[in-house]
């Protein structure tokens, strides 16, 4: 069985998580060890760029020099590390400094000079920190592409036609530091494929082929299939546009703080099947963190692992698990207990998070409680056995574990308490709402900050302390909420308010059957139903 000539991983250092420097060059031991040869740092914004010192500022950028230790450091062990950056959109982060060119959303302004200064900037400064002449731009997702400023200025042009004119000022640049491009290729299909990115094999426009410089590594990125059949019709969908196509796939981390290691072996055997079949030599994993990036890397050890023993031909599941206890210390199927927080309610298909959503849903506002499953919250109480006992024997990986386990003694009273609470309240129940505030409420405000701090100390260990304020604000939130609606409660049992407004209301039906999880990751959206901000523009 041939091997991947590339078998790599990116790393998201963007969601404000950025990687520390110890347990980077940790992470990436352990990568070596399981057989992967490259990595990618995914930095929007989060890097150091000459000339640019509004670029990153305050979020924990690499600085040069740092860049410059990781290369060497994984060029010591035998692996390349990819620049991973954004040249057109998923900038928004920069733009609320008022110092570069915005089109609309998180896009930069195409044919805008200043765009392509800072592309050059950008450029330069990788060039010089990190040895791979391979540097993937990204340009992904950019949904409204000259749909804002670029279409006052320039009047309504297709997105292919914006694209390809951006994307040959980009090759002209790179040309100058020798560099060879990469980016995402969802934008090579949505502009004819009403939105959508997969498609079943075809033939793709000509218009579109003839849009793709030769040079440029298109990347087709698929997380989310568990039939080889939907990743080998979009690979030789790709192979229209290029024999150069790379594949990424993703290790799921992305959903809160709970990893889906089973998820990402479901789903990514069979696209590594599909890459084999069709001869794609070069793959790498994804490793994204939306919405905050409280998933450790650390806790995605046995899918990593797994892949990594699948790429190079080792189909032996028992040999598979025996090999990860040796490397890592720990029982595969015990590390795989990582993942139960979210298995709270039954279900097939892709991931749901009710670990993330639950633990922010409203008590009085939650329009997430239909997905609750009546008794079902009773298992956060043995998950949460389960993870302490192996946070306790397990000296370098149980602050992951204490972490978790800490958020299922959370979820063992919240998961249910909305909808605990407006049941008694319908029911005019005062005694047990006087019980509920006293007992359940008031567990919680102890409990939340002790799951605070652990997953403070999960986030120190792992990160650099930057990004890390969008926690404490969201957990001090959290706590001080809980408190409110306690002391809210035994206001209206002991008679000081007439009636709990809130709790007045009818909570509507939520997409799914009633009892059924589904995905909900922001965790702003979750805590409140109310206008956290005006509007979508910084300034």
């Amino acid at each position: 069985m041939k091997k991947f000539q590339t078998f790599g991983v990116m790393i998201d250092m963007s969601r404000n998580a950025v990687m520390n420097m110890e347990s980077l060059k940790r992470f990436l031991q352990l990568l070596k060890k399981m057989g992967y040869n490259c990595v990618m740092l995914y930095t929007e914004d989060t890097y150091e760029v000459d000339g640019e010192p509004y670029f990153g500022y305050l979020r924990g950028r690499y600085s040069k020099a740092e860049m410059k230790e990781i290369d060497a450091f994984a060029t010591s062990l035998g692996m390349t590390v990819i620049p991973c950056i954004q040249t057109l959109a998923h900038l928004n982060a920069i733009f609320r400094w008022g110092k570069f060119p915005l089109d609309c959303d998180d896009i930069l302004l195409t044919d805008d000079e200043r765009t392509y200064e800072l592309i050059d900037h950008m450029f330069a400064t990788l060039s010089e920190c990190f040895v791979s002449r391979k540097i993937h731009i990204g340009m992904d997702e950019a949904h409204m592409l000259g749909r804002g400023k670029h279409l006052d200025r320039h009047g309504y042009e297709t997105v292919n036609t914006i694209m390809k004119r951006h994307l040959a000022r980009v090759c002209e640049i790179a040309k100058k530091y020798d560099y060879e491009l990469m980016l995402w290729s969802d934008m090579y299909f949505r502009p004819w494929n009403n939105g959508k990115y997969t498609v079943p094999k075809c033939e793709v426009p000509r218009e579109v082929v003839e849009s793709l410089p030769e040079s440029v590594i298109p990347v087709y990125w698929d997380y989310y299939q568990s039939e080889e059949s939907i990743y080998s019709g979009m690979i030789e969908n790709h192979k229209q546009l290029s024999k150069k196509t790379w594949f990424a796939g993703g290790a799921w981390s992305w959903y809160g703080m709970i990893p889906y290691n089973r998820f990402t072996v479901e789903s990514m055997l069979p696209a590594l099947d599909a890459c084999r079949k069709h001869g794609i030599k070069n793959v790498f994993m994804t490793m994204w963190g939306d919405d905050g990036a409280e998933c450790s890397h650390f806790s995605q050890l046995p899918s990593l692992f797994y892949l990594a023993e699948y790429a190079k031909g080792n189909t032996d599941e028992a040999s598979i698990k025996e090999k990860f206890k040796r490397m890592i210390g720990i029982d595969y199927d015990e590390f795989m207990n990582i993942d139960l927080p979210n298995d709270v309610v039954e279900y097939q298909g892709r991931p749901r998070n009710p670990s993330k959503y639950m633990l922010y849903s409203d008590y009085f506002n939650g329009f997430l409680d239909p997905t609750v499953c009546l008794g079902a919250g009773e298992k956060y109480k043995g998950y949460a056995e389960k993870l302490h006992a192996t946070a306790k024997k397990s000296r370098r990986y149980g602050y992951v574990f204490d972490a978790a386990a800490k958020l299922c003694d959370v979820l063992a009273i919240k998961y249910e308490l909305g909808v605990r609470t407006r049941k008694a309240y319908d029911a005019g129940d005062k005694e047990e709402l006087r019980r509920l505030a006293e007992n359940e409420y008031a567990s919680l405000c102890k409990l939340i900050p002790v799951f605070a701090r652990a997953l403070e100390k999960q986030w120190m260990v792992d990160n650099k302390p930057h990004g890390f304020d969008v926690q404490d604000l969201r957990m001090g939130g959290l706590i001080y909420r809980t408190d409110a609606c306690r002391r809210r409660l035994l206001d209206y049992v002991n008679g000081k308010l007439d009636r709990i407004d809130e709790l007045e209301e009818e909570i509507l039906p939520y997409n799914r059957e009633p009892g059924q999880s589904v995905v909900f990751n922001r965790a702003p959206m979750a805590s409140t139903v109310n206008v956290l901000h005006h509007n979508h523009n910084f300034r």
